[in-house]
């Protein structure tokens, strides 16, 4: 006879584990169709030039910072040295003081006003004192001489006490700016791994060609008025032309100098001789024509007379940026000679390539 007993029905548990287990396909199905797409080449190449132009803003503020930092240091030595000679100083005069009271005592015992003298204050005692005739006109002058050497020496104390906290603060500020560039570098180096291998050896490559193309034109005599077009972002436009003729022997002698670093790298906070960022490039090269300037971009567009691009002339600074946190040597031909970024060397490149602010023309 057959069985008519109705099919075991799954537990209410199997129920419920299959439904979550079938949900859970279909949101991982469902998030793989939406998951953002890898990042392209291009894409990765912007985020990375982006990270090293924020990178190139905090190198200019690290480079402030650490210049007021020298300057404090400087400051506070030299006041430091001041105490230390002033009290010297001061007590030499209270040996003299102590030389009249040894003086006295031997003759018949210390005058009263001199006990007082050595024993107070002398501001104090000043002040107290009804009148000078109290002391000789020695001792008083002595005594006055003691009171505005101690006045004197508390000030320097005070400056230096007031130099040391800033001083402080700024190394703290210095040590923060040197972690906010190497976090974006960091950053920077991280995208360019997520690119396949060839990928980055083809951005290398551009970076590379860009530098060599730099060093040919470093080859050829800028009179004859030669111009490749080449340049990093391989735009070809050179802009205005200026003068072949520099405005002054110093700026000559500053872009002469600034040409016998291309191929030197980009470092931040470097000033040279072997590589440089922005403005330590321009800085470097203007010394070498005995000339000095301000350590920042910034504090270097005020080094000099400021100009628009028609009136450029090679070896004047020019100025990139609202903010202007980059800065080079112009070349003439439309072209400038700078330290452009981490990850690249010192080279030419269209003034056309950046957002050109101003001119400098230095003394």
């Amino acid at each position: 006879m057959a069985s008519h007993r109705r099919p075991k029905q799954p537990s209410r548990t199997r129920v419920t584990v299959l439904t979550a287990t079938a949900a859970a396909a279909v949101a991982l199905t469902s998030q793989a169709a939406h998951a953002d797409p890898k990042p392209t080449k291009k894409d990765v190449k912007a985020q990375v030039d982006k990270l090293y132009e924020e990178a190139e803003v905090a190198t200019e503020k690290y480079n402030g910072a650490k210049e007021k930092q020298d300057t404090l240091e400087q400051q506070v030595d030299a006041l430091q040295d001041k105490v230390a000679r002033g009290q010297g100083e001061l007590n030499q005069l209270r040996n003299g003081l102590g030389s009249m009271a040894t003086a006295q005592y031997r003759s018949g015992g210390v005058d009263p006003s001199l006990q007082l003298i050595l024993a107070s204050d002398p501001d104090d005692y000043l002040d107290k004192a009804s009148t000078l005739n109290q002391v000789s006109s020695k001792q008083a002058g002595s005594l006055k001489k003691i009171a505005d050497k101690q006045r004197t020496l508390q000030q320097q104390r005070e400056e230096a006490g007031s130099k040391l906290k800033d001083l402080a603060e700024t190394r703290k500020a210095l040590g923060g700016k040197k972690k906010d560039i190497q976090g974006k570098l960091s950053k920077a180096q991280s995208l360019l791994n997520t690119l396949s291998a060839e990928e980055r050896a083809k951005i290398a490559e551009a970076e590379e060609r860009a530098n060599r193309s730099a060093s040919e034109r470093a080859n050829l005599d800028t009179k004859t008025g030669e111009d490749t077009g080449k340049d990093a972002g391989g735009t070809g436009d050179t802009g205005d032309t200026g003068k072949d003729v520099p405005v002054s022997g110093r700026a000559g002698a500053a872009l002469a100098a600034a040409k016998t670093k291309i191929g030197s790298p980009y470092v931040w906070g470097a000033t040279g001789p072997s590589s440089f960022d922005c403005s330590g490039l321009t800085s470097w090269a203007y010394g070498q024509a005995d000339v000095s300037l301000d350590r920042t971009s910034q504090a270097q567009a005020n080094n000099g007379t400021r100009i628009g691009q028609s009136e450029l002339q090679p070896g004047d600074l020019v100025l990139f940026y609202g903010d202007l946190h980059h800065i080079g040597l112009y070349a003439g031909n439309g072209q400038v000679l700078h330290a452009p970024k981490p990850g690249a060397n010192v080279r030419f490149e269209s003034i056309n390539n950046m957002p050109f602010q101003f001119g400098v023309r230095v003394g």
